[in-house]
């Protein structure tokens, strides 16, 4: 089935001058991204409209757009012989469909959006059980389904249906000769986070997931709902990422009824135990048991019930998503938000977190395996604390955004002070005109002299903080500022960040390396994702200037020879 769905990407064309390029990448950041979070119903729609006039829409407007959407949404899988307009052309009996898009994860598979609800409802009612003589089924009703073709195979246009984009990124090799082509770092950089972002199809698919989740859930607490939170949500997300969901229960009616001062009331009889972390780990046991009982194509699942945060973790094959389901996850959620908030403020937020993340990974800096390594997370802070600290800062401090709230943003949870701003009209930046290549070259440069042995990184103060703790490296949690986001990350990781910091910013300022050759061979941004021959970790008083890997020496070398045999 083809693809016909409009794909929101970041195009860059002919981007010379700083002011056209980020205008492009704010443009497309304004009409990409889904996130979620819980709104005061009756302050949205006042709300929206400023912020539609902006061109940007609230964390909570994108977030309830998102979920209806899904709600609106099946996800099937189809025969690779049948046509996209047969399937098309039959799904259609049931109601217009607004949106559709396919992709392949362990078969061919397809998302159709309708116009109404009703119509989603109308195909469950015409969907059959399966019937199959050597194995038993499970009777549970999803929308996710398959299309059988009961008729002989469509013998024209075999081959020449074409799949939607990948749902992960492309390889390093094929990126790094992408990036090669492009006339300057900023375009580079610009280039890396267009292959590396979710697409919107990806988003799409990441919200239909939690609501097919949901629709399990809902067996037990028919009000809840389950809500993507973190690189899902937040803008950051690289594709491929894993999914990140809670169920949350907070939307349960009754919680908020005014007890009266006399005369009857009628409370439900519930269960009580010992701690609100016990009710959170019966629920995750019972809603895991049903998504490995019941929950089509969930494979693989754990319930992880013992961890600081109690989860489910599983497989979900038709979107080739690695999930992880927790509850009541509140504090990560305003996280999530607080990301957002930053990415849409400027378009150089998130250029320079997926550019610094794909140095990082390639680099072995960052692992998808837990260890000392500095997480996601830690690095993306890392980023905003140094774009707070540049000279007209570009993005304010979470303490500036909390001075800056209103009533309806007062948020506390568990005691934590989780309240900023969330009208972006709200928020004025200053001027600060720094493209994105001196923006990179400056942030290996700041951290390759940071002094990590005292000093704590804070993006709620905004400035440098004495370490209240010792550990190699100190970022504050920006809401539950008693816990270091980074306390996991030893001395060697962080002395090799710091090499590897070193050697980028002296690397950077190579005029050599940042002339463009209009071929495959590496300059800029490309440079700084081969393989380093770091022989061991440089003392931090010894700056990489002064001593380049052979690496460095022999990329120079071969540059100069080929700009002298040009001239």
């Amino acid at each position: 089935m083809a693809s016909s769905s409009t794909v929101c990407r970041l195009h860059m064309r002919g981007r010379g001058r700083l002011t056209t390029c980020l205008q492009r990448v704010d443009t497309f950041l304004g009409r990409s991204f889904g996130t979620n979070v819980v709104a005061d119903q009756s302050e949205t729609p006042r709300k929206d409209e400023a912020e539609e006039k902006d061109g940007r829409k609230s964390f909570y407007a994108v977030q309830a757009e998102r979920q209806e959407q899904a709600e609106r949404s099946v996800l099937f899988s189809c025969p690779s012989r049948t046509s996209e307009r047969k399937i098309l052309k039959y799904l259609s009996r049931h109601g217009e469909i607004k949106k559709h898009f396919s992709y392949e994860s362990y078969g061919m598979y397809a998302v159709a959006e309708f116009e109404n609800r009703e119509s989603v409802d109308s195909i469950l009612e015409g969907a059959a059980i399966p019937t199959a003589s050597h194995e038993s089924t499970v009777p549970f009703k999803s929308r996710l389904l398959s299309v059988r073709n009961l008729g002989p195979a469509d013998s024209s246009n075999q081959q020449s249906s074409k799949h939607d984009q990948s749902q992960t990124t492309i390889p390093i090799n094929e990126l790094m000769k992408r990036l090669s082509r492009e006339g300057s770092v900023t375009q580079q950089i610009t280039s890396l986070t267009e292959a590396y972002q979710l697409t919107d199809e990806n988003i799409r698919l990441r919200f239909l997931v939690c609501s097919l989740l949901r629709d399990i859930a809902a067996a037990y607490f028919p009000e809840c709902t389950i809500k993507p939170f973190g690189s899902s949500v937040n803008g950051f997300g690289k594709l491929g990422c894993d999914l990140d969901m809670f169920l949350d229960l907070d939307s349960i009616s009754g919680r908020n009824i005014k007890t009266p001062k006399s005369g009857l009331l009628l409370e439900y009889q519930m269960k009580r135990t010992n701690s609100e972390r016990a009710v959170t780990q019966s629920i995750l046991s019972v809603i895991g048991t049903c998504v490995d009982q019941f929950g089509p194509g969930c494979v693989g699942v754990q319930k992880i019930l013992n961890a600081r945060c109690p989860l489910v973790r599983f497989a979900h094959q038709p979107s080739g998503f690695q999930c992880d389901l927790t509850a009541n996850n509140r504090v990560a959620m305003k996280s999530s938000e607080l990301l957002y908030i930053y990415g849409q403020l400027d378009p150089r937020v998130r250029c320079l977190v997926f550019t610094v993340r794909c140095w990082a990974r390639a680099h072995g800096i960052t692992s998808s395996i837990p260890g000392a390594w500095i997480s996601n997370f830690s690095l993306t802070v890392m980023v905003l604390f140094f774009l707070q600290r540049r000279n007209p800062p570009i993005i304010p401090t979470l303490d500036h955004l909390r001075d800056l709230a209103g009533p309806a943003d007062k948020c506390v949870i568990e005691g934590n002070d989780c309240t900023f701003v969330s009208d972006f009209s709200k928020i004025q930046l200053q001027s600060n005109t720094e493209t994105l290549e001196q923006l990179l070259c400056e942030f290996f440069e700041f951290y390759a002299t940071f002094t990590f042995t005292k000093s704590s990184i804070n993006i709620r103060k905004g400035k440098e903080q004495n370490k209240p703790e010792v550990a190699p490296l100190h970022i504050q949690n920006p809401f539950e500022t008693s816990l270091n986001v980074s306390k996991n990350v030893n001395v060697t990781q962080l002395e090799r960040f710091v090499a590897l910091c070193q050697e980028s910013s002296w690397l950077l300022q190579q005029t050599e390396t940042l002339t463009p050759t209009g071929g495959p061979t590496p300059w800029g941004l490309t440079t700084l994702l081969l393989p380093s021959q770091i022989a061991g970790i440089k003392s931090r008083k010894k700056r990489g200037r002064e001593a380049a890997s052979e690496r460095i020496k022999g990329l120079l070398e071969s540059l100069k020879n080929k700009n002298q045999q040009k001239s």
